[in-house]
């Protein structure tokens, strides 16, 4: 059972990729009218809804950066950690080769923050805008937790998760009364008007409809999932010590060997919300577009923080 830290929760940023396709470290891209980066405003929305603290999973070479501005900003707010998602974290029996720069992947980067996360949390990542509803059902879900093994995911349409300038990755996911049965990490894009997913992994492209559910790497969890991922990691090195150049250890796919072996459930929570984000060069402009739409709307201060 989950205990008076319930009453607690925690927002974990994914904040230490290298944004490849962006050309650049595109979580601290400045979009909004004084400066304000895309997880500024994931952080305004989790505040809102709740939450009572933010850990960022950064680079160590990134904390100043992250520390003098985004941090500095929320600091009065919210309760705010930092921790490094370093390539020896639990991987002292296989040998980083010193040439590998990304990252060991989104489920390495949770395994990071075990010693910062004691209560039930939500995982987000830093570059992309999720809409209020996906963090007040989020913070709804962890509030009401009872159950320490029964995790939840914010789910998306998959029409409301594209961009016009090239392909994105998501999990394709097969939902069976409001829980998830499976998920295929691929990548998504719009070719005549049909939306192709193709797996990041073993299966050939394939159609799917507007309103597949996807995941956007919207994890609702509790600390029993550092124990699962432990195991998992040691599992994942020792079966690709061969290919340690390049190989993730990668969440949904975690999530989904979870389900499989029954150590947990995981209900889906649909959401109408639309993501945008930076993906590519491209979409800054649409971003700032979007954003500023949301401005006159009033769902946000032009000056978010003051």
């Amino acid at each position: 059972m989950i205990d008076n830290l319930k009453k607690n929760i925690t927002l974990v940023i994914m904040a230490a990729g290298m944004g490849s396709r962006f050309g650049g470290l595109k979580q601290v891209e400045s979009i909004g009218p004084c400066g304000e980066f895309i997880i500024d405003y994931s952080i305004y929305d989790a505040i809102q809804a709740g939450f009572t603290k933010v850990v960022f999973i950064i680079k160590k070479e990134n904390y100043e950066l992250f520390r003098d501005t985004i941090g500095r900003r929320i600091e009065s707010r919210i309760q705010v950690e930092y921790c490094f998602q370093t390539m020896n974290t639990l991987s002292e029996k296989w040998e980083i080769p010193s040439t590998r720069i990304k990252p060991l992947g989104t489920a390495h980067a949770i395994l990071c923050c075990r010693e910062k996360v004691k209560e039930p949390f939500a995982v987000i990542n830093a570059d992309d805008y999720y809409g209020k509803d996906t963090f007040v059902k989020a913070s709804n879900f962890l509030f009401n937790m009872t159950d320490k093994n029964h995790y939840g995911m914010v789910g998306y349409f998959a029409k409301n998760t594209l961009t016009e300038n090239g392909d994105v990755k998501r999990g394709v996911c097969k939902v069976k009364d409001d829980y998830l049965q499976e998920i295929v990490e691929s990548t998504l894009e719009n070719v005549d008007s049909k939306i192709i997913a193709s797996p990041v992994v073993g299966l050939s492209p394939f159609a799917i409809g507007d309103d597949t559910i996807v995941s956007m790497n919207v994890f609702l969890l509790t600390p029993s999932i550092f124990d699962y991922l432990k195991k998992e990691f040691a599992i994942f090195l020792e079966q690709n010590h061969h290919d340690i150049e390049t190989c993730e250890f990668l969440l949904p796919s975690v999530l989904h060997s979870a389900i499989k072996t029954g150590y947990a459930k995981i209900r889906v929570l649909k959401t109408e919300s639309c993501w945008f984000g930076i993906t590519y060069p491209k979409d800054l402009d649409n971003v700032k577009k979007k954003l500023n739409e949301l401005i006159k709307k009033e769902e946000y201060k032009k000056d978010l923080w003051n």
